[in-house]
């Protein structure tokens, strides 16, 4: 039988239900067809579109999400975000390249950025506002 970290745990040492992973793989595959759609807008912003872009990285995010074992630590932004964010960039301009899509060098530094942002930043965020709730005093 598994049981989650005690209480005195580190936060992210301690583990729950599916929510919290679950809730932070959702938000992720949000925000990578956030970041297909903003790309669309100066196109054709149709849902095909959006998911004719979004799906290498998608395939990406999820394959890092099983490879790097994001769900026993969602939230963490070292080691398991950064490699999350690297995976699905790779992964992504890999199976762009493939099937003949644009990997020109300028697209690849703009997928980097606003993905790191929009990968690593919630992540961020989340260990800012637990570190600061577990500081106020009690």
């Amino acid at each position: 039988m598994h049981t989650s970290a005690p209480a005195t745990a580190l936060p992210e040492q301690r583990t729950a239900g599916s929510g919290p992973w679950a809730a932070a793989l959702t938000v992720d595959v949000l925000l990578v067809l956030l970041f297909a759609g903003l790309g669309r807008k100066t196109h054709a912003l149709d849902a095909a579109g959006i998911l004719s872009t979004a799906w290498p990285f998608l395939a990406g995010l999820l394959l890092g999400w099983l490879v790097w074992r994001v769900h026993r630590n969602p939230f963490a932004v070292w080691p398991r975000g950064v490699a999350l964010w690297v995976t699905t960039v790779a992964v992504g301009m890999g199976l762009r390249l493939t099937v003949g899509e644009g990997t020109a060098p300028s697209f690849v530094l703009v997928t980097l950025a606003v993905l790191g942002a929009f990968l690593l930043g919630p992540r961020a965020l989340v260990l800012a506002l637990r570190a600061a709730r577990s500081r106020r005093p009690g």
